[in-house]
């Protein structure tokens, strides 16, 4: 960002003490240490040039084959975009832990009022975790906080109760702003400060992309105590109405939630046109579950005097997650995906799964192609409505239906805690983001299971995925012929659910060439039956050739 705007992101330019993150040692760090330091750069927009180093166009190997059409956007501003190559190939780890052995057990003992430790209780939370002992005491004394600590530790409690014990002294709006990267995480954040601020007449504001702006232009400018959104959207609104702009000068604290997302460049633009809307005296508190060159710039350029938390281990998956990988010729995946959900998950007695897809238009195909096969299920990404979406999020929560079909943008912040298994139909393009697929399973204790398909062309990207969780995936071996008697009855299924998506694009199905070939494909492959699965190579029992 250009300085002379006068737009940073914490309120001012600290002098640079001793005081810092724990010095980077990975790989990655060294080789840009042997490239010799960059320019200087602005915080918001570190790791530009890590995204034009990994941006390059991935070889055939590393291209997934399940799925085609656009990457999920996440609609407003939610997907990859640029940044997300800084989010695998410049990311930067850390590790470390912040020394908690003097530090209380108990929430009274954090400084929290009588009446939040009352509300702790009623909800469950019989002790802070070691996110909320490490963060809330710091922010209680008014310092800008950055907090590491692993997906599922308690970091929304961690900055949501310290802002209520100061909202409750001094109520006014707007109070709070959390940013977010996604619309479902937005949503599960307001609903945390709901449940947390019960009793005290808390007004909180979801402003997100898909959802009617005038109405939330109207709600905003009553000026709610708490407004938790998405940067695309606020950014809109405040651009649109100087008023609501002017509603936001008092702002007295700013959390970015899941900040290595938010400090993307795919945000850029809309965090410098909110970041001038808000006062210079504020707070601003930072957490994530991962560290990148984003957040560490961040650090080392403006926040030397602020208050760090870590229990930042690295990129890893939970203790009691069981990983496997099927290896299978990439011409029967549905055909394997639905033998995993009809046999495989009944016998592991699974109640409930999110099969994460690559991209909008393929997670759409797999909703039409299991509801063709009478599985239920719904689908969660970026191509459907806000409504759509939320409702979709709500019926796999309450466990009205047991398959959740989700591209990336449930990949981060949402807690599911019934959720029994993973299966990855397409792998991620970043290994980093597989971690955070996997992490919607075996939260909070909880054993959980995850397993990926693997076709011939994804070899490169399981190797990726191992080298950073530090472990190889243990190999699901299932009878090839077994799983190939469906294939008929797959086949069929997925044909029909092709002739459906073409007509949904206005395709004619009977001249359209694509749809002829598909059409063509499939029932050869239906007809060749086994053969057709042993002929693609590497059939399910076999073990891939790294």
């Amino acid at each position: 960002m250009d300085s002379e705007e006068g737009v940073q992101l914490f309120a001012t330019a600290r002098p640079n003490k001793k005081q810092k993150v724990v010095d980077v040692a990975t790989p990655t760090d060294k080789a840009n240490k042997r490239a010799g330091p960059g320019p200087a750069r602005e915080p918001i927009a570190a790791g530009a040039e890590g995204d034009k180093r990994a941006s390059a166009k991935p070889s055939r190997q590393q291209q997934p084959t399940g799925a085609n059409g656009a990457s999920d956007a996440g609609g407003e501003g939610e997907g990859a975009g640029a940044g997300a190559a800084e989010r695998s190939g410049g990311v930067a780890s850390t590790s470390g832990h912040t020394d908690l052995s003097d530090v209380p057990t108990d929430f009274k003992g954090l400084g929290l009022s009588e009446w939040l430790c009352g509300v702790c209780k009623s909800l469950g939370m019989s002790q802070p975790t070691d996110v909320q002992r490490g963060c809330i005491p710091a922010i209680l004394k008014g310092r800008d906080v950055i907090g590491l600590a692993q997906t599922g530790s308690g970091k929304t409690a961690a900055f949501a109760l310290p802002i209520l014990q100061a909202l409750a002294k001094d109520p006014y709006g707007v109070f709070a702003l959390v940013l977010t990267p996604t619309r479902e995480l937005a949503v599960q954040i307001s609903e945390q400060f709901r449940a947390l601020g019960a009793g005290m007449r808390l007004k909180e504001l979801v402003v997100i992309g898909g959802v009617d702006m005038q109405q939330q232009a109207r709600e905003l400018a009553k000026r709610p105590h708490v407004v938790v959104a998405t940067p695309g959207r606020l950014a809109g609104l405040l651009d649109a109405d100087a008023g609501l702009a002017a509603g936001m000068a008092r702002c007295r604290f700013l959390v970015l939630d899941e900040a290595d997302r938010v400090l993307d460049s795919t945000f850029e633009d809309d965090l410098r046109r909110i970041l001038k809307a808000l006062p210079a005296a504020r707070q601003t508190l930072l957490f994530s579950a991962t560290m990148t060159k984003s957040l560490i710039a961040l650090q080392r350029q403006s926040l030397a005097d602020a208050h760090v938390f870590q229990a930042y281990e690295g990129l890893r998956t939970a203790d009691k997650l069981k990983e496997e990988y099927l290896f299978l010729p990439a011409k029967v995946k549905e055909v394997y995906l639905h033998h995993l959900l009809t046999v495989v998950l009944p016998a592991r007695k699974v109640r409930s799964a999110i099969i994460f897809a690559g991209t909008c238009r393929g997670c759409h195909l797999l909703s039409l192609l299991l509801e063709e096969l009478g599985l239920p299920a719904v689908a969660l990404h970026s191509g459907k409505s806000q409504k759509g979406r939320l409702a979709a999020l709500a019926r796999f929560k309450s466990e009205q239906v047991p398959l959740l079909l989700a591209t990336d943008v449930a990949s981060r912040g949402l807690d599911i805690p019934s959720v029994d298994a993973v299966i990855n139909f397409d792998l991620p393009m970043l290994a980093r983001d597989y971690v955070h697929r996997v992490g919607r399973t075996a939260r909070a204790g909880r054993s959980g299971w995850s397993v990926s398909l693997v076709t011939q062309y994804d070899v490169g990207l399981v190797g990726a995925i191992e080298e950073l969780i530090g472990h190889t995936l243990e190999q699901h071996v299932l009878e090839e012929q077994e799983v190939l008697k469906g294939i008929t009855k797959v086949y069929s299924a997925k044909r029909a659910a092709m002739l459906r998506v073409a007509e949904e694009e206005g395709l004619d199905t009977g001249k359209s060439k694509r749809v002829k070939k598909a059409s063509k494909q499939f029932m050869k492959g239906a007809a060749a039956g086994g053969e057709a699965g042993a002929a693609a190579g590497a059939g399910g029992g076999k073990k891939r050739k790294d």
